[in-house]
């Protein structure tokens, strides 16, 4: 979202890298900046780069080498039978209007087969007025089609819907879903029948009140109950509407656009233990996460940073610096995010921080993160250098110039070529419909971004070599990737704000193999949150983890998948569970599903599917 550039904490001379080197990359962050700056609009707000240099950015090389054979990514929406469209407000005159959007993958009926629920909003005359906007929960028939089982189910109108997370709650086996809302969340109990219970109340998590945006569930003091931590936005009430246009922080490029999130108050976080008995206690004090500051919290995930067997909680936050909290394994957090330089860029500017992906690109058996941003920034990717800390690597990777001049939302490191190492996608879409009328090369509707991993540290713009679907222009909001056909293809399943969603489906390219592992926890929380898989084949090492929330307040599939290229078998996987007990697998054939339970290893392993036909 929009926002002051400042100087944050961290300088330059504060970095762990050489001094030369980061010179070097502030010279060229800083000859970037200075190309945005030909128009400031009354917020000091820098226009994107002008056409022809997106162009030339978004075609930087060929389709030579790997990008020759690459797949491209087909829009296969219309064959699913999926009809949703999600309800916008042409002038989106409030900020709660242009937040919404998460999309998650859960399979409810626990068939194996990836099912998708997509969230919907009210504009705020809806509001005022009383009508609902209809969320819906979309069941996989296995043959390429999807039906719409909303009504059924039970989820059609939770609330404002911003989001939507999965996690299994009370252990019973059955995922459960937790949407996050203009006005709290709301938890339903998946009864294990094709339906779920609205068990908000009981739970013990009414009480949040907020505009709650991102949320993830995490074990985080092994004790083998999913805990619950929930970021909010803006303090924002129907009864206290802020005025379009009114002031500095509702004007964009001199337009008048919708108010904040800069001059509207922050919400604080908030972290709910869970006590074993199918309720919530709020921890975020004593726990050391309430966000005392109210920075304006969107998305959050858990995972083990610096790989010490405790689980830690990084936090992105609108147009303020991230929260990084390092955790104890007891219940305590220590903000570090300053320190292992992911509070801001590493020339101390605090940018939007929207969508998050997280994955091991480099195989270097760390977790790093790349976090999407507005326009007037770029996707910023920090790699994992080991105990907490973390360099910026946006530019030197090539990841910057390809995606300035957009307003990212969902993303995730996916590989579509099966190949073993993560590529990266990213959907865009505009804020304010009114930038149409802006001297700038800024549209409402954006196109995605694919960049194609080097396997060098680097990567490849493919944007425009990756077929006609990502580009065309829409208003992007949540992103889930998943095998949705169970057939080795990773597809990515979209949310727009405006209209229809978009599922791409990768066609074509190398027939590289592949191999696909669910976890299931026995003494750890059933689901496995945050266990992760070291699979090698060969001289080919990766590092998956099972991973509630992301992207932009969406659920990607909880299926750990890894492409092996021409490897035919996986010579090694370490299981490594939440509760910090190792377990081996070795001999694996690809081009399986494997299903392994704590403590019992592969209980079932089946082929891919190939009765699915799709265009």
């Amino acid at each position: 979202m929009k926002k002051n550039n400042r100087i944050g904490g961290r300088s330059i001379a504060g970095a762990s890298k050489t001094v030369p080197a980061a010179l070097l990359r502030s010279c060229v962050a800083l000859f970037i900046l200075c190309l945005n700056m030909r128009a400031m609009g009354q917020m000091g707000t820098p226009t994107p780069l002008p056409p022809s240099e997106r162009q030339k950015a978004e075609a930087e090389g060929k389709a030579t080498g790997a990008l020759a054979n690459y797949p491209h990514l087909v829009d296969i929406t219309d064959s699913t039978g999926i009809h949703f469209e999600h309800l916008s407000s042409p002038e989106a005159k409030f900020i709660a209007e242009s937040m919404s959007g998460g999309v998650a993958l859960i399979d409810y009926d626990g068939d194996g087969w990836p099912d998708i629920y997509f969230t919907n909003a009210q504009s705020v005359e809806m509001a005022l007025h009383g009508t609902k906007a209809r969320s819906a929960l979309f069941h996989n028939n296995h043959d390429g089609t999807f039906t719409d089982v909303t009504d059924k189910a039970g989820v059609a109108y939770p609330c404002w819907a911003m989001g939507a997370v999965v996690g299994d709650y009370n252990n019973d086996g059955w995922p459960d879903l937790l949407v996050t809302c203009l006005g709290g969340v709301v938890l339903y109990r998946n009864n294990g029948d094709g339906t779920f219970t609205d068990v908000t109340k009981v739970s013990g998590l009414a009480g949040d009140s907020g505009w709650a945006t991102g949320a993830a569930f995490g074990d985080y003091d092994g004790d083998g109950w999913a805990d619950l931590f929930v970021s909010h936005y803006v303090d924002f009430h129907l009864d206290d509407l802020p005025v379009f246009g009114s002031g500095k922080s509702c004007k964009y490029l001199g337009l008048d656009v919708q108010c904040g999130p800069r001059g509207l108050k922050g919400s604080p976080d908030n972290l709910y233990h869970n006590n074993g008995d199918g309720t919530f206690t709020d921890v975020s004090k004593k726990s050391g996460v309430d966000d005392p500051e109210r920075r304006y919290g969107l998305t959050a995930i858990w995972s083990d940073f610096d790989n010490d067997g405790k689980l830690d909680l990084f936090v992105t936050n609108d147009g303020q610096a991230n929260y990084l909290y390092q955790g104890d394994g007891t219940g305590r957090f220590v903000d570090v995010a300053l320190t292992s330089g992911v509070a801001a860029n590493e020339d101390g500017l605090e940018q939007a921080n929207m969508g998050v992906a997280l994955g091991d690109y480099l195989h270097t058996g760390r977790m790093s993160l790349l976090l999407s941003h507005f326009d007037i920034e770029y996707a910023a990717l920090y790699r994992n250098d080991g105990k907490m800390n973390f360099t910026d690597m946006s530019i030197v990777s090539g990841i910057a110039r390809g995606t300035q001049g957009y307003v990212g939302w969902g993303d995730a490191f996916v590989d579509f070529d099966n190949d073993g190492w993560k590529d990266f996608l990213l959907v865009n879409g505009h804020v304010y419909p009114q930038i149409d009328h802006a001297p700038t090369a800024s549209r409402y509707l954006e196109p995605k971004c694919l960049f194609v991993n080097q396997q060098d540290g680097t990567f490849k713009n493919a944007s425009r070599l990756a077929g006609e679907a990502i580009q065309i222009g829409q208003v992007s909001r949540g992103l889930a990737v998943g095998d949705l056909f169970n057939d080795g293809k990773m597809e990515a399943v979209i949310e727009n704000l405006v209209g229809q969603p978009m599922i791409l489906r990768p066609e074509g390219g190398p027939q590289n193999h592949w191999i696909s592992f669910q976890l299931e926890g026995v003494k750890s929380n059933r689901l496995a949150l945050n266990a992760r898989v070291r699979a090698t084949a060969g001289d080919l090492v990766q590092l998956g983890e099972v991973l509630s929330g992301g992207s932009y307040l969406s659920q990607h599939d909880l299926r750990i998948h890894f492409g092996l290229g021409n490897h035919e078998r996986v010579d090694q996987a370490e299981v490594s569970w939440p509760d910090g007990k190792k377990e081996e697998l070795t001999n694996l054939a690809a081009d399986r599903f494997y299903v392994v339970r704590e403590g019992q290893g592969v209980v079932s392993s089946k082929l891919s599917e190939h009765r699915v036909k799709l265009p």
